[in-house]
């Protein structure tokens, strides 16, 4: 706030959450959290009190404040900075660093409350240190301490995904020194020297092997009124791009292409709720896509921040002891964008054991941001971007070549844009590359999303793209959009794709450059198209639909044309 920023308030969820007692929430990363944490810890630090007004004066809870603000000696702990050394005693000795410099700062920052406690001994264990600070505070009657913890699992996933089990299990065992450093935040919550602990993770593992030591957590990561608390909703992100527009004095008619290109990118999240228009936007991508479009006025040509690309190692991580089940849930993500849940599985918080099983898989997907409630009895890929992703693996798994072999298709698409001799060079190219048995799996959503995928890849400076656009008379399968500051502003591809299987397409007695075009077809593409003008009534519009034929061949039509006659 201080800095003049960009900001989306969220400080409505502090007053929702002040009541719950020791709050433990997760959220996959760069949601946010670390945001959050320290939206809390200025909140509820009483050294913050003359800067209430400055930090909080316009914000929700500036304007409605708890009564609870500025109350608290805070003590915030990130524990994703902690090293996993291979041994317990290297990871103990950074957690130790670590947290006895926070207890050490905590002493110097509230020299008045804390004047003559006992020094921070930096070589003692943190729950000796903890342990005296908290008596301290219940012998002296002072404020209470507020504990905010970040990332409590980071080191831990570490060791699970690495395999190291047996690092985990002394990590995690009786007399640990985290299950110790645990043990004393409950003790301080029974005494009353802690007013509550606020602790933010990405998965539910270590939570189950703490039980014993720190009972009294409340996994809210699933409550419905808090769905919200992190990332963006649609309201937060055209509040974010009027102000934007604003600033950099952007041209208005290009807004709605850019919302656009946000919504198919970023958006539909969810985590808790599966109807309704409830989706959330990856916060942390949609700040990456406006510093890009703001320092280059224009659409940028990559959308996807490289960091997120770095999380889809985790898939490998969890799936890597079994090499067969990588493939086989890559495929089937990348052909059918939805894998089967189960939904008591989601709401367990559920122990290592369980993690390396191939039914818990889609659980860890979910809290890790690669998967998203699509309903009550499926997960599927939330975006473009991750569509994008999973393809990519695809592709490095079955040792795809994606790469220069098509520069020349390309080139000539850009020259004369043409879909048919576009998916032809794809299907000589790309299709010819696969193997087999991929074909057993193969579907319409298969050839559209990898089809989509190679053509981002070269095309994007042109275009933008979407899948699965929603329209009053049905859902287009892939369109290209021409972008507004490019040659082909004001153009927009329909593209319909329709799969039948090799044993579907023997019923019609023919080649596949013999299939006709089906009425309904063109029915269905029309009535996009319609829908399509009445939205954007200037846009030079084309049509095509796509047959694929299992592994036999394909035949393109090009609907326009078949339409003027």
């Amino acid at each position: 706030m201080l800095k003049q920023t960009y900001f989306i308030d969220k400080t409505e969820y502090i007053g929702k959450i002040e009541s719950i007692a020791n709050p433990v929430f997760l959220r996959p990363r760069r949601f946010g959290k670390s945001l959050f944490c320290s939206m809390l810890r200025y909140y509820y630090d009483l050294n913050e009190a003359d800067r209430f007004s400055d930090l909080f004066g316009p914000t929700w809870i500036g304007k409605n404040p708890t009564g609870k603000q500025n109350s608290y000696l805070i003590l915030s702990l990130d524990l994703s900075t902690i090293e996993c050394s291979g041994e317990i005693s290297g990871i103990e000795r950074n957690f130790r660093r670590i947290c006895n410099a926070a207890l050490l700062e905590l002493q110097k920052k509230y020299s008045e409350w804390m004047g003559s406690c006992p020094d921070i001994d930096l070589d003692d264990s943190v729950s000796t240190n903890l342990s005296i600070l908290l008596h301290y505070l219940v012998s002296r009657s002072g404020p209470q301490l507020y504990v905010i913890i970040d990332e409590y699992d980071n080191f831990a996933n570490h060791l699970i995904t690495t395999h190291q089990y047996f690092l985990y299990q002394k990590l995690t065992a009786y007399d640990s020194f985290l299950k110790s450093f645990f043990k004393v935040l409950k003790s301080g919550r029974q005494s009353g020297a802690i007013a509550n602990i606020f602790i933010t993770g990405i998965l539910p593992i270590k939570i189950d092997d703490l039980t014993s030591a720190y009972n009294i957590a409340d996994f809210i990561t699933l409550h419905p009124q808090l769905e919200g608390m992190l990332g963006f909703t649609e309201p937060d992100i055209r509040h974010l791009i009027d102000e934007v527009y604003q600033d950099y004095r952007f041209d208005p008619a290009t807004k709605s292409a850019v919302l656009e290109v946000m919504k198919n990118q970023y958006d539909g999240y969810r985590f808790v709720n599966t109807t309704g228009g409830n989706r959330l936007y990856n916060s942390t991508m949609v700040m990456y896509f406006l510093r890009e479009f703001c320092r280059f006025r224009t659409i940028p040509d990559n959308l996807i921040d490289m960091n997120l690309r770095t999380d889809l190692s985790w898939v490998e991580r969890i799936t890597g002891a079994h090499p067969e089940n990588t493939e086989k849930i890559v495929s089937q993500l990348t052909s059918e964008e939805l894998i089967q849940y189960d939904q008591g599985a989601l709401v367990t918080q559920f122990n290592i054991t369980d993690f390396f099983k191939p039914q818990f898989y889609p659980i860890s997907f979910f809290y890790l941001g690669l998967l998203t409630k699509y309903d009550d009895f499926n997960l599927c890929l939330p975006n473009l971007s991750m569509k994008k992703i999973f393809v990519e693996y695809f592709n490095d798994i079955y040792r795809i070549d994606a790469s220069t072999r098509y520069t020349g298709i390309m080139e000539d698409f850009i020259r004369n844009p043409n879909i048919s001799s576009l998916f032809s060079g794809y299907w000589q190219e790309y299709i010819g590359q696969l193997p087999e048995a991929v074909f057993i799996k193969v579907n319409e959503n298969f050839y559209r999303t990898t089809f989509y995928e190679l053509c981002s890849r070269f095309l994007s400076k042109w275009f933008t793209f979407t899948i699965e656009h929603s329209y009053p008379s049905g859902r287009s399968d892939l369109e290209f959009i021409g972008k507004y500051n490019e040659k082909f502003a004001g153009r927009r591809w329909i593209i319909e794709f329709k799969y039948y299987s090799n044993t579907e397409f023997q019923k019609f007695y023919c080649k596949p450059d013999e299939f006709e075009i089906q009425k309904g077809d063109i029915e269905q593409i029309s009535g996009c198209a319609m829908d399509l003008k009445k939205e954007y009534p200037e846009a030079d519009l084309s049509l095509s639909i796509i047959y694929c034929f299992g592994n036999t061949g394909y035949k393109v039509y090009d609907v326009s044309l078949i339409l003027q006659k």
